[in-house]
């Protein structure tokens, strides 16, 4: 009897572990990991955790990591990820060539992997890219300063005094924001309609290491001090910024050295981080590009869910985004602005944020 009874325990712990392996093989099968860069920047919060929600809502396990703009911890994320059991990677890099050996691995496994933001370069091994139209968000930034400082009726008898900022040289997106804007300023500033008094037009020399508010602030200050810039000072009309990270450290150098709302120059950016929105309600930022994570999160999984069950993810461009290796289909979600005078329908009544947290 007692042999009966130790046969059938045996039997019943081997399906046991049947049933238990099958459970986590099923479970690592539906398994997506989601690496971005930072908690230190708002946007990057924002987008992981829209990310696991709407993921988690359409099904789906997420190991979401945040890899603090080291790009050693990411690349041993991403590692964990891939002998965890990931299917399809959501990457937004720190360096877009620092992941090329890790994907490879990525791509053995044949595990799907999808650029988020940041295009990931020089790798074969990426399927998809996810984003907005960078481009557009630079032409935006761009045409706002036109507009605001009436370029196209002024001369270089009556020019406007201007610096360029932009962010990390590691990020690709820097091409396109800093290209489109420049492609909107540059004939004002061969014209001499602006002048750029430190004469930093390049864009190596309007960078700002991982897009640091306190790497801005300090060149920002370095500008004022050289230049002379002041309220009772030289004149500057305004300060390019790609994005709010740089703009918010730009603004605190410029208050910093006595300006206020009445004088402030016009200072652009985009994310549309609560405290960019506060300075615009301030009066001491002029506008930021709006780049709903909402939905391109919502485009992220739709991508995710098609990778899963072996069909076509949508994509609307197949030309632009060469990484080195091959043009990666890509989807471009739209960038809208915001400034003073709409922030309120784009960004409360739509829920983004509530009134309260701009207070």
């Amino acid at each position: 009897m007692k042999k009966i009874v130790s046969i059938l325990l045996v039997l019943l712990l081997a399906t046991a572990m049947i049933f238990a392996g099958g459970k986590k093989e099923a479970a690592s099968s539906n398994k997506v990991g989601v690496s971005m860069p930072t908690q230190d920047l708002q946007r990057w919060n924002q987008d992981g955790a829209n990310m696991k929600a709407q993921l988690e809502k359409a099904g789906y396990t997420v190991d979401l990591q945040y890899a603090q703009n080291d790009i050693a911890t990411q690349i041993n994320q991403v590692e964990n990820m891939i002998t965890g059991g990931c299917k399809v990677l959501v990457i937004a890099s720190i360096d877009g060539s620092s992941l090329s050996n890790v994907l490879a691995d990525a791509k053995a496994k044949n595990i799907k992997v999808i650029a988020y933001d940041r295009l990931i370069m020089d790798t074969d091994a990426v399927s998809y890219y996810a984003t907005f139209d960078n481009w557009k968000v630079g032409t935006f930034q761009g045409t706002y300063l036109e507009d605001k400082l009436n370029l196209k009726n002024r001369t270089a008898s009556d020019p406007v005094y201007m610096e360029l900022f932009t962010g990390d040289p590691g990020d690709n997106n820097i091409n396109f924001f800093f290209g489109g804007a420049m492609e909107v300023l540059t004939p004002y500033i061969e014209k001499g309609v602006i002048v750029v008094p430190s004469g930093q037009t390049e864009k190596a020399q309007c960078a700002t290491l991982n897009w640091s508010t306190e790497n801005a602030q300090m060149r920002m200050e370095n500008l004022i001090t050289s230049n002379g810039y002041g309220p009772n000072g030289k004149k500057l009309d305004a300060v390019y910024s790609s994005n709010d990270s740089c703009a918010n450290g730009i603004t605190n150098a410029l208050l910093g050295a006595g300006y206020d709302a009445s004088n402030f120059p016009l200072i652009t950016g985009q994310d549309c981080d609560i405290v960019a929105v506060k300075n615009m309600i301030a009066g001491t930022q002029a506008m930021s590009i709006f780049k709903d994570t909402r939905t391109l999160a919502a485009k992220v999984v739709e991508m995710v869910d098609a990778i899963m069950k072996g069909s076509n993810p949508p994509v609307n461009d197949t030309t632009t985004y060469n990484n080195g290796v091959f043009v990666v289909p890509s989807y471009l979600c739209e960038p809208v602005y915001g400034d003073i005078n709409n922030y309120k329908s784009l960004l409360i009544d739509s829920g983004y944020y509530t009134e309260a947290q701009l207070k």
